[in-house]
């Protein structure tokens, strides 16, 4: 092996081979020509790169089953150009080991530039519809928990009982929602982005608003006291802005905990806002329920 660590070599030529198997199995499905033939060439270069490694170690290897299954999920629900920036994330930290390489086998540059480089250059041009409803799914989430945070906290505090706040919270929410949906579709008619389904943004939108006001009422159905249903919504919000964060740092690239850094403070800074409204409302209106 020319000193060269036969683990990482099994390891890298593992993903190689899982690579093209993903790439194939995305070029099947994928509907778009353009995408099809893009995802396509990445597949062959992937093969190239297994075949690479497979001279090193002299072992032939399959491609792991259960990753195939995990990426294809992903880029079915998550948009393909997710799933792909995912999967590239794995080759970050390869670079010593490929440095090492390029005495002992000059071809091991070339493989290395086509990773950091061409393969990152062609998903960047994927066509990826999901991706153009992402600020559909910014508009929906992102107003429900600024608002319904704010809206849950105030009215908690004025209130005793955790029932009374979500079914308050919940008929809220669901007007809110249609009420968002509504404006979404006018917002995107009145100014069309080339691909955009002024419905289908509407849709995207609405759902994003209705799941997210799931989210946080449900707890308030699932305590009798405010208190440690309001731990819970908190702790529901929380998650649900670390993991739309994720999502779109690694699809558009962005970073990751400046977005969520942003999100938090508005989100709970409204909160705090509207938790000081209703104790004010409680302790000088007498409010009782």
């Amino acid at each position: 092996m020319n000193h060269i660590d036969t683990t990482e070599a099994l390891r890298q030529q593992q993903n190689e081979i899982d690579d093209f198997t993903i790439y194939t199995k995305l070029a099947t499905i994928e509907k778009e020509p353009n995408n099809r033939e893009l995802l396509q060439k990445i597949a062959d270069e992937e093969r190239q790169h297994y075949l690479f490694w497979k001279k090193i170690t002299n072992q032939s290897l399959t491609a792991r089953r259960w990753v195939v299954i995990f990426y294809a999920f992903l880029a079915r629900f998550l948009g393909t150009s997710f799933a792909l920036k995912l999967l590239e994330k794995r080759e970050i930290g390869a670079e010593d080991f490929y440095q090492r390489l390029f005495n002992i086998y000059p071809e091991a540059r070339r493989i290395y530039e086509e990773e950091k480089h061409h393969e990152h250059e062609l998903i960047g041009m994927l066509n990826d519809k999901k991706l153009l409803y992402a600020g559909a799914i910014v508009l929906g989430m992102n107003d429900a928990l600024v608002e319904l945070t704010g809206t849950l906290s105030g009215i908690a505090l004025a209130f005793d009982k955790s029932v009374v706040v979500g079914v308050t919270g919940l008929i809220m929410g669901i007007a809110a929602s249609l009420s968002m949906a509504g404006s979404a579709y006018l917002e995107s008619r009145e100014s069309p982005t080339n691909g955009i389904n002024p419905l289908t943004y509407a849709t995207y939108t609405g759902v994003a608003y209705i799941f997210t006001t799931f989210l946080l009422v449900l707890p308030f159905f699932l305590f009798s006291t405010t208190p440690p249903a309001l731990v819970m919504m908190f702790t529901a919000a929380v998650g649900a802005i670390l993991l739309y964060n994720f999502y779109i740092s690694v699809a558009r690239d962005e970073p990751f905990f400046k977005r969520v850094r942003e999100m938090s403070l508005i989100t709970f800074g409204v909160a705090l806002i509207s938790f000081g409204i209703g104790y004010i409302i409680r302790t000088y209106f007498g409010i009782e329920l």
